[in-house]
């Protein structure tokens, strides 16, 4: 099994969100992690999905 999809995201995940930020609390992390989650699929669009978001490019391949 490949995990090279989880580990790309979790490296973008820290450098567009972790290390740009501090925080406090768990509390804190947690939901910015949520957050980022979100945004990253549905919102951010990416070059290799030919411009769409994650969700727009499975909604489009159903």
């Amino acid at each position: 099994m490949d995990n090279g999809p989880m580990e790309a995201f979790w490296g973008t995940l820290k450098c567009e969100m972790y290390h740009l930020n501090s925080y406090h609390t768990f509390e804190e992390l947690e939901k910015a992690i949520d957050a980022y989650i979100y945004f990253y699929t549905n919102q951010r669009i990416q070059a290799k999905l030919n411009g769409l978001s994650p969700k727009e490019y499975w909604t489009k391949a159903v």
